[in-house]
């Protein structure tokens, strides 16, 4: 019996070490999703237009759909046939041209009639070869079961995810492509494969037949394919060749970097008190020795004037008995300065009380030379002009699209970069939302000067919080460069209200550690409105 217990702790123990693979990131599928859209090959009768097929596609920028080349086979074979293109949300469906065909490798890329301002989706750069995928697109067999008629199929409607894991790289006899389990259908042809981050890791191409209990499989065209296939068609995707990584493992790092900067600041602060006990305690032996000197030298002095008085009175007295006016008035002069030196010597001699101000003082005119401590001089806490070298720090960032590695920041000191966008203060941070009108993500920008850190929270959202966050934006207007410290926290309060109507939680966060450097032309900054 206890060997049975052994066996099943020594089972739990390595179910609890195993590592679990990372549930992908809801929020970025969902916001991928917004740039898949529905491929409908459309017949015509007279007036009226019908369904002939449809597949899936998503955008890659520039109004340009990437899809498989069976998807439009048809449109190609017969010019009576037109390509439609239907949004995941809240657009009409348009038509579309296409711009190239590649059936050797199963790709097709269109470009739309009229634009749609479709969110881009992001290609892995550097796709991982195990882990969950998700596949978003329209299976013909979801519409069949919802009993779509078919003007359903040009109404936009959300798309269909499905979640599995890569099984790996199998080449095709002709092209590259990605094994896996997220189960698609027809029409899910076109449609992209997500990793946790909503990149784009292939594009869903067909499956494999299964019968009886055989375990299904997916393929799909992969980025080394999908990568020249845009390339060679002058488009230049968005590209992200970092690891994905989940919000909940960078906080938990951020917190134990937290714990680490404290602990390394209590044994600074512990080291520079030692320091400042060890100063003080040789500050307090040096000046007790010079005291003790003063005083013994001040009390020898006064007790040799002493002498000096009385061998001069004793003088003065022999010229009273001589009647030597002249000595009497010369030696009782010099006992009478004597004594009054003896005196004086002897009440300024120096008190020990005294020893702890001048210690006191000692350490304080030495501050500049020495360790701080509590009796530190107070510092000037003002923000100074600067030009600064924002460079992205990966490793405490979640990147799920492209953005620059680099920023140049023009910091004039009261809130404004760049000499044209003005920050409010929120709390003790400089503070900029950004709600762009042609853009479907809102980004909040913190920067803080004294640390030398610039944060970018970008939102990916759906139309409705869009249009809820351009409503909210409408309430104020931003100040222009200059403003003073009541106007910059008025102005912080007034994004209060679009932040407070934001997801719980980012999308990406950036985080740019900035440096001084030569001024230089700056750029337009990311997330301008």
């Amino acid at each position: 019996m206890h060997r049975l217990l052994a066996i099943l702790a020594l089972l739990l123990a390595a179910l609890a070490a195993t590592p679990r693979p990372a549930l992908a990131e809801a929020a970025d599928i969902e916001a991928a999703a917004r740039g898949v859209v529905r491929v409908i090959i459309i017949g015509e009768d007279g007036d009226e237009i019908f369904p002939v097929s449809h597949g899936t596609g998503f955008a890659v920028g520039g109004e340009r759909i990437v899809t498989n080349a069976h998807v439009v086979a048809e449109a190609i074979e017969d010019e009576r046939l037109s390509i439609g293109i239907v949004p995941a949300e809240g657009q009409q469906a348009v038509y579309a041209r296409l711009v190239a065909v590649s059936p050797r490798n199963d790709l097709a890329l269109l470009e739309l009639t009229e634009p749609l301002g479709l969110p881009p989706l992001t290609i892995a750069g550097n796709p991982a070869n195990s882990g969950a995928v998700t596949a978003v697109g329209y299976p013909l067999n979801v519409d069949k079961a919802q009993g779509l008629q078919q003007s359903d199929i040009f109404r936009a409607q959300p798309p269909v995810t499905a979640t599995g894991f890569l099984s790996g790289r199998r080449p095709s006899r002709e092209f590259d492509t990605i094994l896996h389990t997220a189960p698609i259908a027809r029409g899910n042809s076109g449609g992209p494969l997500l990793d946790d981050c909503g990149r784009v890791v292939g594009v869903n191409s067909f499956g494999t037949e299964s019968a009886g209990s055989d375990a299904e499989f997916f393929f799909a065209v992969s980025t080394r394919e999908l990568l020249p296939f845009l390339r060679a068609n002058d488009v230049q995707p968005r590209i992200n060749s970092l690891a994905c990584r989940s919000l909940d493992d960078l906080e938990a790092e951020e917190i134990a970097r937290a714990e680490r900067e404290a602990e390394m600041e209590a044994e600074r602060a512990e080291r520079e008190a030692e320091a400042l006990a060890q100063q003080t305690a040789e500050a307090r032996r040096t000046i007790t020795y010079e005291v003790m000197d003063i005083r013994a030298t001040r009390m020898a002095f006064a007790l040799l004037l002493l002498i000096i008085a009385v061998g001069a009175a004793g003088i003065a007295f022999y010229g009273h008995e001589r009647g030597d006016m002249r000595l009497r008035a010369i030696a009782g002069a010099i006992a009478v300065l004597a004594l009054v030196g003896a005196i004086i010597a002897w009440i300024t001699r120096p008190d020990f009380a005294v020893i702890d101000e001048m210690v006191q003082e000692r350490l304080r005119s030495g501050l500049e030379d020495g360790p701080t401590g509590t009796i530190a001089a107070p510092q000037d806490t003002s923000s100074p002009a600067a030009s600064l070298t924002c460079v992205l720090d990966t490793s405490r960032s979640r990147v799920v699209g492209d953005p620059e590695e680099d920023i140049v920041v023009e910091w004039s000191g009261d809130g404004c970069i760049n000499g044209r966008t003005q920050y409010g203060l929120t709390g003790e941070r400089w503070t900029r939302v950004f709600v762009p009108a042609n853009e479907a993500a809102v980004s909040v920008n913190r920067f803080d000067p004294d640390e030398g850190e610039l944060v970018m929270e970008r939102y990916l959202l759906d139309l409705g919080q869009m249009r809820d966050a351009r409503a909210a934006r409408g309430n104020f207007v931003a100040p222009d460069c200059g403003v003073d410290e009541t106007a910059a926290r008025e102005f912080g309060s007034s994004q209060g209200a679009i932040m407070s109507s934001l997801p719980q939680r980012p999308n990406e966060r950036l985080v740019y550690s900035c440096s001084t450097s030569a001024p230089e032309p700056a750029p337009e900054q990311e997330g301008a409105e």
